[in-house]
C-alpha cells in the first residue's frame, strides 16, 4: 500500500507556529544549559585539582555579558516554557487556548528578559 502523499523537500516547511517555536526552543534552551552545566562542572575540576589555565579561560567566557545574557535567554524561557507546559497538563480544558497561552507565555518571556538584560547592560555600563 502506497502512501498517500509523496515524501520530498515539501514535507520539511515548518508549519507549527508559535506552540511548535515554543517547543523548539525548549529543547535548545535545555540543551544550552546542559551543556553549561558539564562544561562549568569540568572547569570547576580543573581549577581545583590543578589550577589550570584552561579553567581560568572558561571563567573568563562565563563572566563575559554576551555569555550571560544567552545563559538567562536559556533559563527564562525554559522556566516559563515549562510552566506553561505543567499548566496545560494539569489544566487539560486549557489545551483549546493552547496558541494564546503561549502568546502570554512569550509577553511575558519579553519583559521579564528585557528587564533582565537591561539591568545587566545598565551594572556594565557603571562598573558594577
Amino acid at each position: 500500500m502506497a502512501l498517500p502523499r509523496s515524501v520530498g523537500l515539501s514535507g520539511l516547511k515548518y508549519k507549527g507556529g508559535v506552540p511548535m517555536l515554543s517547543w523548539l526552543f525548549h529543547r535548545i534552551t535545555g540543551l544550552g544549559m546542559v551543556i553549561f552545566i558539564s562544561i562549568h562542572v569540568i572547569a570547576g575540576f580543573f581549577m581545583q585539582q590543578t589550577g589550570s589555565d584552561f579553567a581560568a579561560t572558561i571563567n573568563t567566557i562565563y563572566e563575559s555579558i554576551y555569555f550571560q545574557v544567552f545563559i538567562y535567554f536559556c533559563v527564562i524561557f525554559h522556566v516559563l516554557n515549562g510552566t506553561r507546559i505543567i499548566l496545560l497538563d494539569v489544566f487539560p480544558k486549557l489545551l483549546e487556548y493552547q496558541r494564546e497561552i503561549s502568546w502570554l507565555q512569550w509577553l511575558i518571556f519579553l519583559v521579564v528578559y528585557g528587564l533582565t538584560v537591561s539591568l545587566m547592560i545598565m551594572n556594565a555600563v557603571q562598573g558594577s
